[in-house]
């Protein structure tokens, strides 16, 4: 079993997008079920309707799951589990306040050394806990040797117990802490490996110690991506500036990793996707990059599918909008170069008298197949043979003065001439 554990606190960033669909292509190499759990349960920081984006955004980027869960759902189990740690002497409760905590913090700092919890509470004799009415968190004891990951990426990683520390897995509200929330829930779905960012590094031993501590004997497997730089765009942006699913796919696919192919869409990676090919080392996501991918995604769709992002159903309007791709690179980008098309124009002061002679004998005119024929007979009809006309017959159908050659324009405009001359 793989997951996908966002929490609904945010839009979605290109990080998390490419941990699910690394977490999907993996789940389906190895043929094991791919779950979403939703990590909901600091319920303050929540943002309504922000879930059901979440799993509307993996529908649309064809990433399939057998289930949603929401963690807020299994705090009993993680209260259950604190409980069994007590009994079992593996946690103990601490009533250090904040206060005193911050002090020995800054005290750390002072003299230059990595805080960890003194254990002072760690100790305690069971009557002075029973009659101790302070609030409490629960801890776990800290590891007595050092905890080795084993990552498919990174490699073998060893954390030492001070880096484990004698951690808080329930708060003083009696809510479990992220580590502790994430270790028991993947204990109960059965988590066989945990594909997520780099940043969650310092994570994995204390999730390590926890179900170890618990008796769990499965061993879950990790691997942490190398974090992506400049990832500060949502995926909800890049959609709505007109990149498509299947090349923001692509791209987040091919950052730090090898492939034997530029283009590809997600059945294809699965195919021939490892986590042993993907670099150690940070990437750095580029917009531009993106553009070059989406635009080739953009030349190789279906004329008619195309058309529909600028507005229509015509496989003749989707071929003009390959046409405006030697200068347009997003769904965005060249609907407003087809909407100018069929816009009103404003045509400057110095084309306005030859544009408008053109456009009366426009209206008057046949229909032409070739260009050639339409163009002879407007010169003829018009008895315009200067310089500007090339340029004002250019923004008349175009509503730009330069641009694709309008020989090849007229070629898929032709049946919307009477439309676009108004």
């Amino acid at each position: 079993m793989l997951r996908f554990a966002p929490s609904p606190t945010g839009d979605m960033h290109i990080g998390d997008l490419r941990t699910a669909l690394f977490n999907y292509i993996v789940s389906k190499q190895r043929n094991e079920d791919f779950i979403v759990r939703i990590e909901d349960i600091e319920k303050e920081k929540n943002v309504e309707g922000k879930d059901e984006e979440i799993l509307a955004l993996l529908s649309l980027f064809g990433i399939e799951y057998s289930q949603v869960i929401y963690q807020s759902e299994n705090v009993r189990f993680h209260s259950a589990m604190a409980l069994q740690l007590i009994h079992d002497k593996k946690a103990f409760s601490c009533f250090c306040s904040h206060e005193w905590l911050e002090k020995k913090r800054e005290e750390a700092k002072e003299n230059k050394k990595a805080y960890s919890y003194d254990d002072a509470c760690r100790n305690l004799p069971d009557e002075l806990v029973l009659d101790n009415m302070n609030p409490f968190t629960i801890r776990l004891s800290r590891p007595d040797k050092a905890i080795v990951i084993n990552d498919l990426i990174k490699g073998e990683v060893s954390f030492e117990p001070d880096a484990v520390d004698s951690f808080i897995i329930m708060d003083q509200d009696k809510t479990p802490t992220y580590n502790f929330a994430c270790a028991v829930d993947d204990m109960l779905s059965d988590i066989s490996l945990v594909i997520r960012s780099q940043e969650h590094m310092s994570d994995t031993p204390k999730q390590d110690h926890v179900r170890t501590s618990l008796g769990y004997e499965k061993k879950v497997e990790y691997a942490h991506l190398p974090i992506i730089l400049n990832d500060t765009f949502s995926v909800k942006w890049l959609l709505e500036e007109g990149f498509l699913p299947a090349a923001i796919s692509n791209y987040l696919i091919s950052i730090a990793n090898e492939t034997p192919q530029e283009i590809f869409d997600v059945k294809d990676a699965i195919e021939w996707f490892s986590l042993e090919k993907i670099s150690k080392s940070p990437a750095r996501f580029s917009i531009e990059l993106l553009r070059e991918i989406n635009k080739k995604h953009l030349k190789n769709m279906d004329a008619t599918e195309l058309s529909r992002y600028v507005g229509f159903a015509d496989a003749n309007i989707g071929e003009l909008a390959k046409v405006y791709l030697e200068e347009a690179s997003t769904t965005k980008e060249l609907k407003s170069k087809i909407e100018a098309i069929f816009a009103a124009k404003e045509i400057p002061e110095e084309f306005t008298e030859v544009a408008q002679i053109m456009a009366k004998t426009i209206k008057n005119a046949p229909y032409f197949q070739e260009y050639d024929d339409f163009k002879k007979y407007i010169m003829k009809e018009s008895t315009l043979k200067d310089e500007n006309f090339s340029k004002a017959l250019h923004f008349l159908l175009t509503g730009a003065g330069n641009g694709p050659d309008i020989a090849l324009v007229y070629k898929y405009l032709k049946n919307y001439i009477r439309e676009i001359i108004k």
